[in-house]
């Protein structure tokens, strides 16, 4: 099957669930509530698209080239950003919900989320050296030898970090959010 090179268009409102995209590259592409639920994206390549209201949940993102993608206001619950293409991986996400998302071992150097609800998401081995994570609910998120150097938390909500097995050097955190550094020990602080 050929792949398909789309560059400049907008899609809004198209249910992919019924109707595949083909595969292929999209390249400077709007993407404005579209269902993407539970679809096959393994092996697309996204470069400059932007995702605005679309359900991306439970979709698959096997070896899928995002590079500069721009996620808002999006639902994406169970997605294995892990299982994309390494090379230029490059996202940004804007007031959407990540739950029980993975990124597992991924590189996500100042990486922006903002706004975002990544209740149990995997952050395992992933590197989140400058990122921003402003407003971002984080509860149940996973953190184990993450690197989080001059990552900003001073506006995330419910995280759980173990300074001992993150490195942590330069990350910003609240004053309000520092008991979210001591979970491990059980200290109640009030």
């Amino acid at each position: 099957m050929d792949r398909v090179f789309v560059e400049d268009k907008e899609f809004e409102k198209v249910d992919f669930t019924k109707s595949a995209l083909p595969k292929g590259e999209y390249e400077c592409c709007v993407f404005t509530s579209c269902d993407f639920s539970e679809t096959n994206l393994s092996g697309f390549g996204f470069t400059d698209c932007e995702f605005m209201g679309c359900n991306l949940s439970m979709g698959s993102l096997a070896e899928t080239t995002l590079n500069g993608v721009r996620f808002r206001n999006c639902k994406m619950l169970g997605l294995r950003f892990d299982y994309c293409n390494e090379f230029l991986f490059d996202v940004s996400f804007s007031s959407c919900i990540l739950n029980f998302s993975s990124f597992y071992k991924r590189k996500m150097r100042k990486t922006s989320f903002h706004g975002c609800t990544m209740q149990e998401v995997d952050f395992t081995q992933t590197d989140l050296s400058g990122a921003q994570l402003g407003e971002c609910n984080l509860s149940g998120a996973v953190f184990y030898a993450t690197n989080l150097e001059n990552a900003d938390f001073r506006t995330a909500l419910n995280y759980s970090l173990d300074p001992e097995v993150n490195r942590m050097k330069k990350a910003k955190f609240s004053l309000d959010g520092v008991a979210g550094l001591l979970t491990k020990y059980g200290i109640e602080v009030e």
